[in-house]
């Protein structure tokens, strides 16, 4: 009897030490393929974005925003964004305070018109926009800057007339994918 216990719990013991490697395993190759799984979405993304900038018809949804002198303020990407639909844009910014600010989300909306709009890829695959925006209440130079094999991006707002830039990161959408809620503008 004690050998038969004895036998069964050997067996049990290299059954459960086998049973612990293949899940080791298992979860190697799972974390690889995620990360593979990843990086072709990223591609994915990342093409998608490339062609609304030459399209002229993408979002860029900012989660945060840096000013001139470095402070940064993580804000909703729903609510701060700069938009391109064709030959005009929308530039917008709102922060989480309780006023209400002259768009009624406690920021400023700004529309206008492109100009000079071009988009360059670097020699590693990296793109970088540059437009002019001119309307009622804007006039800047607008540049998105976006790397390679990925949407996420970055814009820097550079007004004409005073030196308050403002930078903005987040993910660059096609616009019919953008969720953005745009405020009065003036």
């Amino acid at each position: 009897m004690k050998k038969i216990l004895s036998t069964l719990v050997i067996c049990v013991a290299f059954l459960s030490t086998g049973v612990l490697q293949a899940q080791e395993t298992e979860r190697e190759l799972t974390r690889e393929e995620k990360k593979k799984m990843q990086a072709k979405l990223d591609s994915l993304l990342f093409e998608e974005a490339k062609q609304a900038l030459n399209d002229k018809a993408f979002t860029l949804e900012a989660d945060k925003v840096v000013f001139k002198y470095g402070q940064m303020a993580y804000v909703n990407s729903n609510t701060n964004f700069v938009s391109v639909d064709g030959e005009k844009a929308v530039v917008q910014v709102a922060f989480n305070i309780p006023v209400s600010g002259p768009n009624g989300l406690g920021g400023v909306t700004v529309d206008g018109s492109v100009s000079s709009y071009e988009v360059k890829e670097d020699k590693k695959g990296n793109l970088r926009l540059t437009m002019n925006v001119m309307g009622a209440g804007i006039s800047a130079r607008v540049e998105i800057g976006m790397m390679k094999g990925s949407n996420q991006a970055s814009v820097e707002i550079f007004p004409n007339f005073n030196s308050n830039r403002l930078t903005l990161n987040g993910v660059l959408l096609p616009l019919h994918k953008s969720t953005v809620f745009k405020g009065r503008s003036f």
